[in-house]
């Protein structure tokens, strides 16, 4: 089994940071994209989407500035797949942190008991 992980990510996200040190202290090799300089695209997205089996809606970031301002949230309902993974890769800033894949399995924020139930070995 692979020892590196994609992490999605923004630096000052606590919880990212938090997610990062439990996986740092479990061994993981990680390889980091800040969210806010460099989006998804939207094929990864369609991936996240296959490998999880989550809605799409999971992956958005409904505490964030940006969704507040864009309201997304009266928007989403009536919007298709295809406009919401275009939102998510047009701006990084709108994804749900960390998201974190080693290609296989996916996560989406930050759940001590899901990531002992997902990445612990």
């Amino acid at each position: 089994m692979s020892k590196t992980l994609k992490v999605y990510y923004y630096p000052k996200c606590g919880t990212c940071r938090n997610a990062l040190k439990w996986l740092e202290a479990r061994g993981f090799e990680l390889e980091l994209q800040n969210l806010f300089e460099q989006a998804p695209t939207e094929g990864e997205i369609r991936e996240w989407l296959e490998l999880s089996g989550l809605d799409v809606k999971k992956f958005f970031n409904t505490s964030g500035e940006v969704y507040k301002e864009q309201q997304l949230k009266d928007k989403l309902p009536g919007m298709t797949q295809e406009e919401k993974v275009a939102a998510l890769a047009a701006n990084g800033r709108l994804v749900k942190r960390p998201v974190v894949t080693d290609g296989s399995r996916l996560t989406v924020g930050f759940k001590e008991a899901e990531f002992e139930q997902v990445w612990a070995e």
